[in-house]
């Protein structure tokens, strides 16, 4: 048996803050806002993983009231929610990230991204899609307010 998952997440940029995404630091004048490192592409995957399982979103799994989660990684949360969707007797078999962003320019970090995912999920680099884009000045991430994060997830029963 086959699930797909979608997942959107979507955090403010803000002065004082890391810019975390898919667990790496890029170099930036500005961070995100959230609870926790706000790395919004890697929320954007469990929220896709956690939705092809029917398992709520992440807001229901890691609360952003609960202070267990304050400033934690992403990518502790992303072993959490592997470890749920193991237990339900799924793997991914690929998952595609699209991250939606004016600046800074993302080419250089989506290797490392990819792998510091794949890596995280214990997965083949092949199996991790990331890609950025800008949205010409338009919008939230076309004026700099914040950015935005699309995933998708295919998963199959290992059962």
């Amino acid at each position: 048996m086959t699930r797909i998952g979608f997942g959107m997440d979507v955090h403010a940029l803000t002065e004082g803050r890391k810019l975390v995404l898919c667990g790496v630091d890029v170099p930036h004048e500005l961070g995100l806002a959230g609870h926790s490192d706000a790395d919004v592409a890697t929320h954007a995957l469990m929220d896709a993983l956690l939705g092809a399982l029917a398992l709520g979103d992440i807001g229901k799994q890691f609360p952003d009231t609960d202070d267990r989660y304050l400033g934690i990684s992403s990518l502790k949360l992303l072993e959490a929610v592997m470890e749920r969707v193991a237990e339900k007797g799924y793997t991914p078999v690929n998952v595609d990230i699209t991250i939606a962003a004016q600046r800074p320019k993302l080419a250089p970090y989506i290797g490392q991204m990819r792998e510091t995912l794949a890596d995280c999920m214990r997965l083949d680099v092949g199996q991790v899609s990331v890609k950025a884009t800008t949205t010409e000045r338009l919008g939230f991430e076309g004026e700099e307010k914040g950015i935005t994060a699309y995933a998708v997830c295919l998963l199959e029963s290992v059962q």
